[in-house]
């Protein structure tokens, strides 16, 4: 008789090693932390000995140490695969933190089975619900999901706020400017609290509980490249429309009419020769959205919007990427993303791509098929027009069809 196969248990989540190493690089890194970001880090001194789910506005790169910070004891990061598909960069992070993967922009269920286990275990996790760095200075869009997972951990939220990384280091920048930023928990929200809500109402709160608005002035932040790479978040023009900008220094021009912007220390905008309708990034990034909700897309696939020159790898996702071209055109187009060079003939149709997201500044991940490919451009690269126009595509087509649905945009 056959003995019976016993299921390999599985180890834990959490490691000795996670504590030693986190509190290592705390101690470490401190004092550059808040030299280079000017930050103010509040402890969170009400933790004692609970865990917590985590939830966070998402201003800079660095959010995830001034969450570790404000916390005693290893925090396990709910990340992006983008973080897990870089070889041996990636195993030295699950090593030292374990971070637990999931898919951007799409339905990760191993995510929320992961999520469950760290919390049996007994972990506190963190999350970004935005899952995207803010490009505007306004919170960004949080997927209503969250309440569910939330429902399902059973765990006291902590909801943690970062004000001033706007200002400090923008998402479409890349320099970091002399100012003032501070981190700390605003409130705790308990289970019996938020159990009691239908999760629109919890969506809701948790919308206005992180909700940040950097659309203002609130001191200065200096350097002498304040403007460069804004073309990164904008590509609509208020006199040609869609159109391709180019920064230097402290000033950003449209290739298209020739209008000049200036960014200032204090976030705002100025017009160089022209009057600009808009005194912060926000006020613009919201109008190009208002803009990209009006345009037909089915009208434009005959030629290309835009054409630019770029490079295009396969992602091995939790493991690596494969490059398979160094040099191709990409192409969009009001249905499509065309990419073709050395070694890489793509047809992208908006139809068939399953999901679509910036990773950082201004990659561009592809979910097509089995596959996900990542698109990167020079250092003026948009990717985010192209998540807008898929989005807007695909609200073109379920308004054909009757259905109900929103303006969202992919951010």
């Amino acid at each position: 008789m056959k003995k019976p196969i016993k299921k390999k248990k599985k180890e834990p989540w959490m490691k000795k090693r996670h504590a030693v190493i986190t509190a290592t690089a705390k101690f470490l890194l401190k004092p550059y932390i808040k030299s280079k970001y000017g930050i103010t880090m509040e402890k969170f001194k009400e933790q004692g000995d609970r865990q917590y789910l985590i939830i966070a506005n998402h201003q800079t790169g660095f959010d995830q140490f001034f969450v570790a910070y404000a916390f005693n004891g290893p925090v396990y990061y709910i990340a992006s695969e983008d973080i897990f598909s870089m070889g041996f960069i990636s195993d030295l992070l699950r090593f030292a933190v374990n971070p637990i993967p999931i898919k951007k922009q799409t339905t990760d269920i191993s995510a929320v089975l992961n999520c469950l286990r760290v919390a049996r275990e007994g972990a506190t996790i963190a999350l970004f619900p935005e899952g995207n760095r803010t490009y505007s200075g306004h919170t960004e869009y949080i997927n209503p999901a969250i309440s569910m997972l939330a429902k399902k951990l059973s765990l006291p939220i902590a909801v943690m706020k970062m004000e001033g990384g706007y200002g400090v280091a923008p998402r479409w920048g890349d320099k970091v400017r002399r100012g003032k930023m501070r981190s700390y928990v605003s409130r705790v929200i308990e289970p019996e609290e938020y159990k009691a809500l239908s999760d629109d109402e919890f969506t809701k709160l948790i919308n206005d509980e992180l909700f940040v608005d950097e659309a203002r002035v609130d001191g200065e932040y200096t350097h002498k490249r304040l403007a460069e790479y804004l073309e990164r978040a904008i590509y609509y023009c208020p006199k040609c429309e869609l159109s391709t900008f180019e920064s230097h220094g402290d000033e950003m021009e449209c290739k298209g009419c020739g209008m000049k912007v200036r960014y200032l220390p204090t976030k705002e905008l100025q017009g160089v020769n022209c009057e600009l309708p808009y005194r912060f990034v926000a006020e613009w990034y919201e109008d190009q959205m208002r803009f990209v909700n009006k345009l037909d897309l089915l009208s434009l696939t005959s030629e290309p919007i835009y054409c630019e020159k770029g490079a295009i790898d396969e992602v091995i996702v939790y493991k690596n990427k494969k490059k398979i071209s160094d040099n191709v055109q990409i192409s969009l187009f009001g249905d499509r993303i065309d990419v073709a060079g050395e070694n890489a003939n793509f047809v992208f149709a908006f139809d068939e791509i399953r999901a679509i997201t910036v990773c950082g500044k201004n990659k561009l991940n592809l979910y097509y098929g089995n596959n996900v490919y990542q698109i990167t451009g020079g250092e003026r690269f948009n990717a985010l027009k192209y998540v807008n126009f898929v989005f807007r595509y695909r609200n073109i087509r379920r308004s054909e069809k009757g259905e109900k649905y929103d303006e969202f945009l992919g951010l």
